[in-house]
């Protein structure tokens, strides 16, 4: 643990924004425990983290793609912005020198002011950038094992020429397999990056699948839309056939295909009064849904029985509606619906699929009854603001204590061990 990281859990004073984290019922009568260092420890893998890559990952990137990709730009008032092909500009530095008064009004506006940080959260911001700090920042919050997605590099998909959002894809792939290196390896692989994929170069894809799999790769990582942007009726799509081949060469590596929010076009679709919130929930969380809804839906997953598929980082509490909904269209449109599929589409996401979650206690709660107990995946969003980190065995003791220890061992590691080939005694 961080000498920063001790002190703040010592001085929670220093933390206002966070203590909220902090809250917990205990554990009393679990067998198990969440906490790090405990004897009786959970197997926990978190199946949602972050890589932060170095501002320069892209470096190596084909000569004829170079002055295409992200950029910085500072503007006269000193505001700082992310220029990408696929999204409108993005803040990442506030206006300097300015009244904040005269941005208080301007939403949105170049003039606008963030909120400073607490400590705990600049902690976020600073740490995860080393193998060693990973280790160490992991080992304190009882993480075993962690399935990795970019953090700069989810603009990887920002534009709508497929071909480049694959080379970006590529580069990201290339700096992330070096950067975890030997912890890929083995039954007990620390660290486990997933492939970003940009399916729209369909060539592209299906090579890079390939390197995937010979590297140690275990996961895949799909955009949530084929082309970036927004929706255009008659455009590709995964319930397309032209896909056919590329499922199964999935299949055949055993590879697990992800969607991981805020890939396919866009968040920020709402600016003004309570656009972070508005973002967050309906144009970020969301955008997982429909591509695994055309997996099921076209029969992709019936067709390749042995695909694995999940959403991350969206939450489960939907899951149950998903389900419920899905299966009500298959039964009261089947006049409509085409391809007949032999089952009802809750059949094969129990049996095909899977979503991840950080703190979701209204799925928890139906996740028994719903019988998706082998279908959640407990995540702690490492080192986002979204995430349980550091306090996750706090966030695992709210949400967890209204259901039974054999599906809290599942939810917190086991199923994760048995999607990606993994031995949880090894990690003892």
């Amino acid at each position: 643990m961080s000498d920063t990281l001790q002190a703040l859990k010592e001085s929670p004073e220093r933390t206002p924004h966070n203590l909220w984290r902090r809250e917990t019922p205990g554990a009393v009568g679990w067998p198990h425990s969440a906490r790090p260092g405990a004897k009786n420890k959970y197997f926990m893998f978190s199946a949602d983290t972050h890589l932060v890559e170095p501002a320069d990952y892209l470096k190596d990137i084909e000569p004829e793609y170079r002055e295409r990709t992200p950029r910085l730009e500072t503007r006269p008032d000193g505001s700082q912005w992310l220029i990408t092909e696929g999204n409108r500009p993005q803040r990442v530095r506030g206006a300097q020198n300015v009244d904040a008064r005269a941005g208080a009004g301007a939403a949105g506006g170049a003039a606008a002011v963030f909120s400073p940080l607490d400590e705990e959260d600049a902690l976020r911001n600073a740490t995860g950038r080393t193998v060693e700090q990973r280790l160490a920042d992991h080992a304190a919050d009882g993480v075993d094992a962690e399935l990795m997605f970019p953090n700069r590099g989810l603009i990887g998909w920002a534009t709508p020429d497929p071909v480049f959002a694959m080379a970006m894809c590529r580069q990201w792939n290339r700096w992330a397999h070096g950067f975890c290196g030997p912890h890929m390896q083995g039954q007990s692989p620390r660290m486990l990056p997933a492939a970003l994929i940009a399916a729209g170069d369909q060539a592209g894809a299906m090579k890079e699948i390939v390197w995937a799999a010979e590297s140690g790769f275990r996961a895949l990582c799909l955009g949530n839309s084929v082309i970036y942007g927004p929706k255009q009726y008659g455009e590709l799509e995964y319930n397309n056939p032209s896909f056919e081949p590329m499922w199964s060469l999935i299949e055949e590596t055993g590879l697990v295909i992800t969607f991981h929010v805020s890939t396919g076009r866009d968040p920020r679709a709402v600016g003004g009064s309570g656009g972070a919130i508005i973002n967050y929930a309906c144009h970020s969380m969301e955008t997982t849904i429909e591509p695994l809804v055309q997996m099921i839906a076209s029969g992709v997953l019936e067709r390749h029985p042995g695909l694995r598929a999940g959403l991350v980082e969206s939450g489960v509490g939907f899951v149950p509606w998903l389900l419920e909904t899905l299966d009500h269209a298959a039964r009261a449109h089947y006049f409509w619906v085409r391809p007949h599929l032999k089952e009802l589409p809750s059949v094969c996401f129990r049996r095909n699929c899977f979503a991840t979650f950080q703190d979701d206690p209204a799925g928890l709660k139906m996740v028994e009854a719903y019988d998706l107990t082998d279908n959640f995946l407990w995540a702690n969003d490492y080192p986002h603001h979204e995430g349980s980190w550091p306090h996750s065995a706090a966030a695992i003791e709210r949400n967890m204590g209204g259901i039974s220890e054999e599906s809290r061992a599942k939810i917190l590691g086991l199923n994760a061990a048995r999607l990606f080939g993994l031995d949880p005694n090894a990690y003892a």
